[in-house]
């Protein structure tokens, strides 16, 4: 595995690379609070399989910087889409194999959906994950809005001073919480807890769910882009649904009627034991996934 960086218009991302230069490409993306480790036990193995395994850090996270001080730091939805798209124009890669979950789950439906001619297939953990932002302000069940207590914080200025405080206990509460039957070690978390310390982490998470809640203006740059995803496009490209039966955040019967957004080939997989952190906890369901995908693909 190869520490890289690449140059996009916005963004010097940082990312790993192993397998051969020529197999066929697939981008794996980590979620909030994560980074590319998520993927360390799936990447070895794709890579043996003789595919070419991407995996970069998203804006924010890791060694990932903006390149100009003047760039919003937006968390919204069409930005991580955006660079993602941008990502694979730098590597000069027309068609990939695209798979992520929670952050990396939606920046690679945002490309599947608008991008289809750009995506071989989609591996998108807990289902459809474009934000339906015009029913934000809708309520949930009461058990959902409990579990999403960590969003009500960060949309307010104490949640943002305690991101910026606590944040390496935050991510490792919300760690536990939304994968309660995974025993990760404590040297495992720090060392994903490190791309916490990126200098435009809390920015980033910060607007991030304020936008998703209509609390934050969008960047204007990428209005065009959010209103193509306000019509919640269909994915056109085969695609596997992956989803960890003890998610402690997005419960498996969150993704169960998802299928009317896929017009593809479509497969629901529920991972049993695994919660919300599925890469780091079930690889093989990762690998068996992607390998499923390129034989549809």
């Amino acid at each position: 595995m190869t520490h890289k960086t690449i140059r996009t218009p916005m963004l010097e991302i940082a990312y790993t690379e192993s397998g051969p230069e020529n197999g066929p490409p697939v981008i794996l993306l980590h979620g909030f609070p994560d980074d590319i480790h998520a993927y360390d036990g799936a990447a070895p193995a794709l890579a043996a399989q003789g595919w070419r395994v991407l995996v970069p850090y998203l804006r924010g996270y890791g060694p990932t910087r903006f390149l100009s001080s003047d760039t919003p730091r937006s968390g919204e939805q069409a930005a991580l889409g955006l660079d993602l798209l941008d990502f694979m124009d730098a590597l000069e890669i027309p068609r990939a194999v695209l798979g992520g979950y929670d952050w990396g789950g939606r920046a690679a439906c945002v490309v599947a959906a608008l991008r289809p001619e750009r995506t071989r297939a989609l591996m998108s953990i807990n289902g459809y994950n474009i934000q339906n932002i015009a029913e934000a302000l809708r309520p949930a069940s009461a058990a959902q809005e409990l579990r999403h207590w960590y969003q009500w914080y960060f949309n307010t200025e104490r949640g943002r001073a305690g991101l910026t405080a606590i944040r390496h206990e935050l991510g490792k509460l919300l760690w536990r919480m939304w994968s309660p039957n995974w025993q990760f070690a404590d040297a495992a978390y720090d060392t994903t807890a490190a791309s916490f310390e990126n200098p435009d982490f809390v920015e980033v998470v910060i607007h991030s769910y304020r936008h998703r809640h209509q609390n934050a203006a969008g960047d204007p740059a990428l209005a065009p882009i959010e209103a193509l995803l306000a019509a919640r496009p269909a994915i056109t490209v085969p695609a596997i649904v992956l989803h960890g039966e003890a998610d402690g955040v997005g419960p498996v019967a969150g993704s169960a009627g998802h299928a009317k957004h896929f017009t593809n080939s479509y497969e629901r997989r529920v991972i049993p034991v695994a919660g919300h952190f599925l890469p780091n906890e079930a690889p093989e369901a990762i690998v068996q996934a992607i390998v499923d995908l390129g034989l549809r693909s």
